[in-house]
């Protein structure tokens, strides 16, 4: 059985991690977090931080949120 769980960033999901060996793979649910696609964290938080991250780096998304 494989676990899962949803990440957010800015109020809006983000997309799920998905347990796997040696970490969490990242599956987006918005365009926005698409450069993290299918990469492997090694912790939840790890995967939540990056989204974060291009949260603040994309002036037009953080925008809509002010």
């Amino acid at each position: 059985m494989s676990e899962a769980y949803l990440i957010e960033a800015a109020g809006e999901a983000a997309g799920v991690v998905v347990r796997e060996r040696g970490g969490y793979r990242f599956f987006a649910s918005a365009p926005q977090f698409t450069a993290i696609e299918q990469q492997l964290f090694r912790r939840t938080t790890d995967a939540e931080r990056a989204a974060r991250i291009l949260v603040a780096n994309d002036n037009r998304f953080s925008q809509a949120w002010r």
